[in-house]
């Protein structure tokens, strides 16, 4: 029987009703994504602790992604015909770091910087198990329109 499973293990709280990233801390307050247990600091090995990062956060910059990126590292069950363009982005989570994410809207004309997103778990394809892999992606949050501005966040 297929089931849902992150496309890698560590990356969010799974399964969940409020999912989160997870990142690492360091002894000094920085914070990494996606989380790994030790960081190196000069000649010296230091412990990260896992921490869970904000679910919304602002739209600080995107693009949309108009060809099927090479395999690997993409791992889509698309190929070059059944290819979708999707939007990619940085998202700033408050008092955390920006995020490299996949967003779940891809029209340039309802996305703009500045904008308000939301953490959102997502199919992405089949592993080879049959099973549904799930992504992060980031949505405009909910009563956000981006219509009301221009993409820059100007009105």
């Amino acid at each position: 029987m297929s089931q849902q499973v992150p496309l890698a293990e560590g990356l969010f709280t799974w399964p969940s009703e409020d999912p989160a990233l997870i990142g690492g801390r360091s002894s000094d307050g920085q914070i990494v994504f996606p989380y790994r247990s030790h960081r190196v600091v000069g000649s010296r090995r230091e412990a990260l602790e896992p921490v869970e990062l904000p679910r919304r956060g602002t739209l600080w910059t995107f693009t949309t992604q108009q060809f099927r990126p090479p395999a690997p590292p993409y791992a889509g069950d698309d190929d070059a015909t059944t290819f979708t363009p999707f939007a990619i982005g940085y998202v700033e989570l408050p008092g955390a770091l920006r995020v490299e994410t996949r967003l779940t809207e891809s029209d340039p004309e309802k996305l703009r910087i500045g904008q308000p997103m939301e953490l959102r778990i997502v199919p992405f394809g089949k592993n080879a198990d049959g099973d549904q892999t799930m992504i992060f992606a980031f949505a405009p949050a909910d009563g956000d329109d981006a219509a009301e501005g221009d993409h820059d966040g100007r009105k």
